[in-house]
């Protein structure tokens, strides 16, 4: 079975070179090697490495270099700022690098609620053009996440981490799930896809964290497996999951038939961003 893992951030050591813009409760370090090396301890075969925004902004320059390091293991996305006029020329300088596969949209940092917003319009046409999804960080947004998708048919929409906000820190919230209805209303637009990280961090309960699996059953029936994709949002989930439970609670579960579980943790994937992992 291919295991591709659909969210995870790699990054340097905060130095002066490339300094983080914030210092969230992350490891100290998750390089490119280190990265890979936890992708093997665990089984994983490739994986999307989205640079990170709370460290590097609208930087991507040390994901290229992930990238120019690991081109058979990784796969590439970045945000972009929807407030900027030349927007859309960045998508397309992005859109012609190798190993990119899609754009991502903050929208819980500060942008404008209008689902007409111009800037947000200005992302969604350009990733149309050149036939690349986007990423939407909607947790909080989902109202407006949907309204984007009803407005935007033409462009691929992909809803990060099951569109619910998840915990940096213990404990998980009681009502972690309470925005799951507005979740499943996306899956009536055709464009939206969905991605099942960081899942494992909405669990009440220890390993392997059978509680997911009534909530993650609906989003599953209401968008369907091809439209789904297991991840893991490593390393921003380690202070509330590590990295090998995040994966063998998928393994483990009996509410995942062997093929049902080589899409959701793969073959989706290899469809949605056009990109297979081929390790060296």
């Amino acid at each position: 079975m291919l295991t591709i893992d659909s969210q995870v951030h790699a990054y340097e050591r905060n130095r002066p070179e490339r300094p983080w813009l914030t210092v969230p409760n992350w490891p100290a370090e998750a390089n490119a090697d280190q990265m890979v090396a936890a992708m093997d301890a665990v089984g994983v075969d490739g994986a999307i490495n989205i640079s990170p925004f709370s460290l590097y902004g609208y930087d991507a320059s040390y994901a290229l270099e992930v990238y120019a390091k690991y081109p058979n293991r990784f796969a590439l996305i970045k945000p972009v700022d929807p407030a900027d006029p030349a927007v859309a020329e960045t998508v397309a300088d992005w859109a012609a690098k190798k190993g990119t596969v899609a754009v991502r949209i903050m929208m819980d940092r500060g942008l404008p609620t209008d689902p007409a917003d111009p800037g947000i319009t200005r992302v969604l046409a350009a990733a149309a053009k050149h036939n690349m999804p986007v990423n939407l960080l909607a947790w909080g947004r989902l109202e407006q996440a949907e309204q984007i998708a009803a407005r935007n048919p033409n462009t691929v929409l992909i809803i990060d981490h099951i569109g619910i906000q998840q915990p940096r820190t213990p404990p998980v919230p009681k009502d972690a799930w309470a925005e799951l209805p507005n979740v499943l209303k996306l899956a009536t637009h055709d464009n939206v896809r969905i991605k099942i990280s960081g899942a494992c961090t909405l669990s009440h309960e220890p390993f392997p964290h059978k509680d997911i699996w009534d909530p993650l059953s609906r989003v599953i029936d209401a968008f369907g497996l091809d439209r789904c994709m297991w991840g893991t949002d490593w390393t921003r989930a380690k202070a509330v999951v590590d990295y090998k439970p995040a994966v063998d609670a998928f393994h483990v579960t009996d509410r995942l038939s062997d093929s049902d579980r080589a899409k959701l943790m793969g073959g989706s994937l290899t469809k949605i961003y056009n990109w297979t992992p081929s390790k060296a």
